[in-house]
């Protein structure tokens, strides 16, 4: 497990991380969400002592960091950082040499990565002949071609097709099911919510939200309910305790100041045989995201 406890970082008079606190766990892909100049990035060095904390420490396994701890990581900064004019299986053997794998172990994970990414005759080319897509498939390689037994990965689905993003969810998510703890920052929000077990959401420095992605979405419910019925549903807004958020032919998307007042607009419903659907309504991660950077 990757453990962050009160971490905190200055640039100058301006503190950027203010006591950030939270936990990566193993075989768990965490979503690290935030506007530009939350702290995401900042936060990400500091794990892979690119940049050191102020204050905090970051712990692997209940240990503090060690320079060798970081050798079992897999990075991958958001700026593209491969050599241009290398070919890219040369490179990726290259890269896993520098992390101690022989020649024939490197060889082996280039050309299964570079399968499974979509990349495999592409293999010859040199990075600069791919397209922006195809860099960044690169790119998530290099994160994982010496086995890493933990992911930092800094904006990976960033100028990727559907297509792509699909195939590196796909090979994430296998990372993740061989036990690796995964830490991956992203603007896309809807792919955070589909590929993610655990979210944590920083503004400002400092961190809003964690927990696992069903327990947010149920901690953020609220008392928000859906009704369905045959015919018009308009007499919803008459009831005490309601307030009507959307109104359709048929379709009642009300909160209540309690759940009583959802029961009795049920009731009516129930009383006029005209129920079609009720449930309660919980929030996207999206929604979540809104709600606590506010």
């Amino acid at each position: 497990m990757l453990e962050l406890r009160g971490v905190g970082r200055s640039f100058g008079d301006r503190q950027v991380l203010h006591d950030v606190t939270f936990d990566v766990l193993p075989g768990r892909m965490t979503g690290f969400v935030g506007s530009n100049g939350a702290g995401k990035t900042t936060t990400m060095r500091i794990i892979l002592g690119v940049l050191s904390a102020d204050t905090g420490t970051v712990r692997l396994d209940g240990d503090d960091l060690l320079p060798e701890d970081r050798r079992r990581f897999g990075y991958m900064p958001e700026e593209r950082g491969l050599y241009p004019k290398m070919r890219v299986a040369e490179q990726l053997v290259y890269l896993a040499r520098l992390h101690g794998l022989d020649r024939a172990t490197a060889k082996r994970n280039t050309a299964d990565l570079l399968d499974q990414l979509g990349l495999g005759e592409r293999a010859g080319d040199t990075v600069q002949s791919l397209s922006l897509g195809n860099q960044q498939r690169a790119q998530i390689a290099a994160a994982l071609v010496h086995d890493p037994e933990v992911l930092v990965l800094d904006e990976p689905f960033s100028g990727l097709d559907p297509i792509a993003v699909e195939t590196v969810l796909t090979v994430l998510k296998s990372r993740a099911d061989a036990g690796a703890p995964v830490l991956f920052s992203s603007h896309q929000l809807d792919i955070v919510e589909r590929l993610c077990d655990d979210l944590v959401v920083i503004a400002d420095g400092s961190i809003r939200a964690t927990g696992s992605r069903e327990g947010l979405r149920e901690e953020h419910s609220g008392q928000r309910y859906e009704l369905l019925v045959a015919g018009d549903a308009s007499w919803v807004r008459e009831v005490p305790g309601v307030r009507v958020v959307e109104l359709a032919s048929g379709r009642a998307l009300f909160d209540v100041a309690a759940p009583p007042f959802a029961q009795d607009v049920l009731r009516r419903a129930i009383a006029a045989d005209t129920v079609r659907g009720f449930v309660r309504k919980r929030p996207s991660l999206a929604q979540i995201f809104r709600e606590v950077i506010q």
